[in-house]
């Protein structure tokens, strides 16, 4: 008997799961927002999501965190979510995967890497000419973060080396995947192993305060202007729901306006909300990414910018010059261009 109400409260548990989702299907008011990772290098949505700005559009917003770009784009294409937040790169592999409703770009949200390369011991006066001879984990392979730092090096005249010995040699090594596990693999090495690695917000100031790791540099600030996270979904998707993206993208723009208009205590005190350490910290995380000038002023991504990110791809082997995607058919500023 136990056996038995077992199995009927399995099914009464599926059907209540299978009437949630199909409630949430029929309601176009409702989104679902993968996201690659939870950091406050998306600071605009998530005050959006904080401040009302999505209830004020007649929007109910949730988030999953998808741990990686493929995984948040995975989520859209199976339906299990309508908007990914993820690297750009994944719309292009898709895109030449030549997959029926292939998801596109319609609004971007950061405007160059966010990552921080992370050290042993603090150098005040680092130099890039230091990572000599040295290890980096660069973070997963064909993931923006990696192909960028990948980019810095090899402008910098860098090759790689699995044993590093000269100059300008240095073991690009890529054999970790997900952000916990690189930041615990740099910090808990306690064989020198690893020299320096690249860790994004919070966990690099964490690291930092915690006396376990430093920020020697920024790679966003040493690649320059490149697009690196932005929002996609199928074209049938942004058809049949097209002013819920609009509306989507316009709540996002005024999480934006905050960021940039408000001052920093301000804007910290909201994004405590979202993440599980003091407003302090939040504010410090706020300075770090405005002085880079990580996100994007407008959602436009324009072809140029587009383009420079496919450059960045096929310096890491990732994509073939004969495989770029066209701007036209990977992008849809449709809505960007609106907000």
């Amino acid at each position: 008997m136990k056996k038995i109400f077992a199995v009927i409260a399995a099914l009464l548990m599926t059907a209540a799961a299978c009437f949630t989702f199909s409630a949430c299907q029929d309601d176009p008011n409702v989104i679902r927002v993968s996201e690659v990772t939870h950091s406050i290098f998306y600071a605009p949505l998530y005050i959006a999501d904080k401040n009302g700005y999505f209830t004020d559009e007649g929007l109910t917003v949730t988030m999953t965190d998808a741990n990686g770009s493929q995984n948040a784009l995975t989520a859209v294409m199976t339906k299990a979510a309508d908007i990914a937040l993820s690297g750009p790169e994944t719309v292009v592999y898709t895109q030449n995967e030549g997959k029926q409703d292939a998801p596109v770009i319609f609004g971007q949200l950061t405007a160059c890497d966010g990552s921080f390369l992370m050290g042993k011991t603090a150098e005040p006066d680092f130099s890039w000419d230091n990572l000599s001879g040295k290890t980096v984990i660069m973070g997963r392979p064909g993931g923006m973060p990696e192909m960028t730092l990948r980019y810095v090096l090899t402008q910098l005249g860098y090759t790689h080396s699995a044993t590093p010995t000269g100059a300008k040699q240095v073991n690009m090594f890529t054999d970790i995947n997900d952000f916990a596990t690189l930041a615990a693999t740099f910090t808990q090495d306690t064989a020198g192993k690893y020299d320096y690695c690249t860790m994004f917000e919070p966990t690099a100031s964490q690291q930092q305060a915690l006396g376990k790791a430093f920020i020697v540099a920024s790679v966003g600030e040493k690649s320059g202007n490149v697009p690196f996270t932005a929002f996609a979904a199928t074209p049938s998707y942004l058809k049949k729901h097209s002013k819920q993206a609009q509306k989507f993208l316009n709540a996002v723009k005024k999480g934006y306006d905050f960021l940039m208009e408000k001052d920093t205590a301000t804007v910290a005190a909201v994004l405590a909300k979202s993440f599980s350490f003091d407003v302090t910290s939040c504010g410090y995380v706020v300075e770090s990414y405005k002085a880079i000038s990580a996100w994007a002023k407008t959602p436009v991504m324009n072809e140029k910018d587009f383009n420079f990110m496919q450059d960045i791809m096929i310096n890491a082997g990732r994509l073939k010059a004969s495989e770029r995607v066209a701007h036209s058919k990977a992008v849809d500023n449709t809505f960007a261009n609106a907000v």
